[in-house]
């Protein structure tokens, strides 16, 4: 029997012992795209099995945390959601409350929660996730809580129950975990090495998801421009990007993320002559010093970071470039945080998520000496962070007055009488429903520039 179809004959069991109860389930997503899509996965297991959603977690028979471990700020999310909802377990004896995820898989964390949260059912990691449906019916028909961690697993199981967030954009996994091991992140040590999926499984639920409304892609990997290594098949992903590109009914292709060290020429030509391609590419710099980024371990430098960047903005001129910086890194000094503001400035990123460096116990930074003091990293952030937003705002001005195809993605939260979507670009777009409809793409001017938004009017 296939993996997928044990965990449907568990999502059965469940479902017969739920039989004739209204039972309600709450979902929490901290982190990344990846972990997104995991919860839906999550999500689409307890629905087929007879649970519903709820947004207040105070109504949920079952909770559940899909964690992230990459920046501490994600650990102390989630133990003080598991402080407050110790009240509803003492309320309700019956309810489940599940945790899994990147952080489950960290050293220390388990007999941690072992022992100041000793009222957790069931946790489990990363490369069992897959497992959910039946880790879940064990935990049903036992006493006590369930823990099951992997260390590793080269299964790749993705043919089960999916609840999408929208039904007219979904992510799909085309690869797991990172052979890189940049030595501030703790990614590989959670996720594991780089496993591939098969091209084929790839374009089936690419072409599934197509005839099912689904008109945008983010195909996703830690680092997709690896896809292939250690397939039979000989294909890169700047092929898989083509042939998802042409797949009828898929009207725009994201993905995330692009590595630095191995983005390929072909990648680039593959993206500048297929308008299905999202002209938006997320190349994370994290530092612009060559000193910091070989502590970091990132396998480039500053100047060939810099050829790279201004050679797709000279190829696709109307790309918009985004990207990833830490700030405070070990040993971290004036002059390389000059030499971050320089990258920044020559390279015009049209956005960046800055943090502040995270110390992950196991990685090598961890260890390193030089730790920066918390004083120094915010007064750098301030000025890197002052930077980026001054670039991204002339950046956004460059398409004020254009006419733009929008993929509409909901009402505007703030004006019921406006939608949202957003360009090519990934800016977002607010604009009057004029007749349209959720899931359409449509063409719309870009009237004003509100610096990190357009307000748009629909052109019918």
């Amino acid at each position: 029997m296939k993996e997928s179809e044990l965990q449907l004959e568990y999502i059965n069991r469940i479902a017969e012992l739920n039989a004739g109860r209204e039972l309600k389930y709450h979902s929490v997503v901290f982190g990344c795209q990846m972990n997104e899509k995991d919860s839906e996965k999550l999500s689409g297991i307890l629905e087929r099995a007879g649970y519903r959603r709820t947004d207040r977690e105070e109504d949920a028979d079952l909770i559940i945390y899909n964690t992230c471990t990459v920046r501490e700020n994600a650990d102390k999310r989630l133990f003080g959601r598991l402080g407050v909802v110790k009240q509803f377990k003492r309320q309700r004896k019956d309810l489940i409350i599940c945790i899994c995820g990147c952080m489950m898989q960290e050293e220390g964390v388990i007999e941690k929660i072992k022992t100041s949260y000793p009222y957790v059912d069931l946790i489990f990691g990363t490369f069992n996730i897959y497992k959910f449906a039946e880790l879940l019916y064990n935990r049903l028909v036992s006493d006590g809580p369930i823990i099951d961690i992997w260390k590793e697993s080269a299964d790749i199981v993705e043919d089960l129950p999916s609840r999408r967030k929208y039904p007219f954009k979904s992510g799909v996994n085309i690869m797991y975990g990172c052979d890189n091991f940049c030595s501030y992140c703790i990614v590989p040590y959670v996720r594991g090495r780089e496993r591939s999926r098969d091209d084929s499984e790839i374009m089936e639920e690419v072409k599934r998801l197509a005839d099912d409304g689904v008109v945008e892609v983010m195909l996703l990997g830690q680092n997709v421009n690896s896809y292939g290594k250690g397939l039979s098949k000989s294909i890169g992903f700047p092929e898989l990007l083509y042939r998802v590109s042409k797949v009828p009914g898929i009207r725009r292709v994201r993905f995330m993320t692009s590595h630095p060290k191995d983005l390929s020429d072909e990648l680039i030509e593959v993206i500048r002559e297929n308008e299905s391609i999202a002209r938006h590419l997320h190349l994370p710099l994290q530092s612009g010093s060559d000193r910091i980024l070989r502590l970091m371990n990132r396998k480039y430098t500053k100047d060939r970071y810099l050829d790279l960047a201004l050679k797709i903005r000279d190829r696709i001129p109307d790309i918009s470039i985004t990207t990833d910086i830490i700030m405070g890194f070990p040993t971290e000094e004036e002059g390389d945080v000059d030499d971050t503001l320089d990258v920044i400035e020559r390279v015009r990123f049209d956005g960046a998520f800055t943090f502040e460096y995270s110390k992950r116990t196991g990685t090598a930074a961890a260890s390193m000496e030089g730790q920066v003091s918390h004083e120094k990293v915010r007064e750098n952030f301030d000025r890197v962070l002052s930077k980026v937003q001054e670039v991204s705002k002339e950046q956004a001005k460059r398409f004020e007055g254009r006419t733009m195809e929008v993929l509409v993605e909901g009402e505007n939260e703030k004006d019921r009488s406006m939608y949202t979507g957003r360009i090519s670009q990934n800016n977002v777009v607010h604009f009057k429903k004029e007749g349209l409809c959720i899931g359409d793409f449509a063409q719309v001017r870009l009237a004003e520039c509100k610096g990190f938004y357009y307000n748009g009017v629909a052109v019918l």
